[in-house]
């Protein structure tokens, strides 16, 4: 995603590198450093969207991140009358990720970033609206740290998520870096703007999807049972906070997990886990077709809207997975499971990376 210009003087890490911008807190002569997450840092331009609020360095590669989620965000609100969303999660890993490239790494503000995969796991027991005053403490872990130059090529974080003194949730993401020139070579000919972005198509109903808003929903019906057209409004305020010249992965994470909704009745889906994967950039001029398809806790699967692929109460484990195609050429893919009465979240699925070029 195109990012705006340093505001101020980079200031050094404690790797040796450049950073980018950032706020520090002035503490007492011995405590650790605390740095403020910024709008810039992870790449929000509302206050309101921003999750993660600062950290303390560790160790090396070591991170203590403190971080809020709102019981009443505009979108990232609550699923059910009892739970907040799981996708905020993934959310906050996104973010956390990208303010600790630039910080704490030296990858400069207007830095592209393409993330391959993305997994977290989580315990839907755990995420209460009772408890969305808590603050939630993330431990992050950065590996494979590779340079270029004075800046970053790429790393992968591992997290846990902890609130009120329990365990919430794991994930785990691998990124790269991309500098401006090498995005406009690698993007050549594909540049386009929100402008040719094609129409946005009549939304499905926003129950079926499991959102509170028509304007919230990213899927429209397509010709053929089981699969939906991905609906992209590029006048969103959340999903498109900045402008874009590919669908970002926020919405490709959203419209996985509506199509895992509506391909098992409607019903709340609760994703426990969550493992997606990318092959290329999803082009906002052109449709992109979503096929689902629904396994049940044993394994055994069936293509979406099949009538023998059952019907699975609320308290079954259920995976859809979910393909992303554009031009009949596979473009993403998103595996999620819910499973509503795990008490404790397992470790994170990491898919084997692809060839990749999608996710900011």
């Amino acid at each position: 995603m195109p990012q705006s210009g340093a505001t101020s003087t980079p200031t050094g890490d404690r790797t040796g590198q450049r950073s980018a911008p950032a706020t520090t807190i002035g503490q007492a002569a011995g405590a650790p450093t605390v740095t403020r997450v910024t709008a810039e840092l992870a790449h929000r331009t509302r206050a309101a969207d921003i999750f993660p609020t600062k950290w303390v360095r560790r160790s090396e590669f070591g991170f203590r991140v403190t971080a809020y989620w709102p019981a009443d965000h505009s979108f990232f609100g609550p699923v059910d009358d009892l739970h907040q969303d799981p996708m905020i999660i993934a959310e906050t890993l996104r973010q956390t990720t990208m303010a600790l490239a630039h910080a704490e790494f030296g990858a400069p503000l207007d830095t592209h970033f393409v993330m391959g995969d993305l997994g977290i796991s989580t315990a839907p027991s755990e995420l209460l609206l009772a408890d969305a005053a808590e603050p939630v403490t993330v431990d992050v872990v950065c590996s494979g740290v590779r340079r270029r130059g004075r800046g970053l090529s790429s790393m992968r974080t591992v997290m846990e998520f902890h609130r009120a003194g329990r365990l919430v949730a794991r994930g785990t993401g691998g990124m790269g870096c991309t500098s401006p020139a090498a995005y406009r070579r690698l993007r050549a000919g594909q540049l386009a703007g929100p402008g040719t972005a094609i129409s946005p198509s009549p939304p499905v109903p926003h129950e079926l999807v499991g959102r509170r808003r028509a304007e919230d929903v990213v899927l429209s019906r397509s010709d053929r049972p089981g699969t939906w057209l991905l609906r992209v409004d590029t006048g969103h305020p959340v999903l498109f906070a900045r402008p874009n010249d590919h669908v970002p992965g926020m919405v490709l994470f959203e419209a996985a997990r509506q199509a895992a909704t509506a391909a098992t009745g409607g019903r709340v889906f609760l994703p426990s886990d969550l493992a997606s994967s990318f092959s290329r950039y999803t082009e906002l001029d052109r449709p992109c077709l979503l096929e689902t398809e629904v396994l049940d806790k044993g394994g055994a699967g069936a293509e979406a809207g099949s009538p023998d692929r059952g019907d699975h109460g609320d308290g079954d484990e259920v995976t859809v997975r979910v393909f992303g195609l554009q031009n009949d050429e596979p473009v993403f893919t998103v595996s999620l499971t819910s499973a509503p009465h795990r008490r404790t979240p397992g470790p994170p699925p990491t898919p084997a990376p692809p060839p990749v070029r999608s996710l900011t």
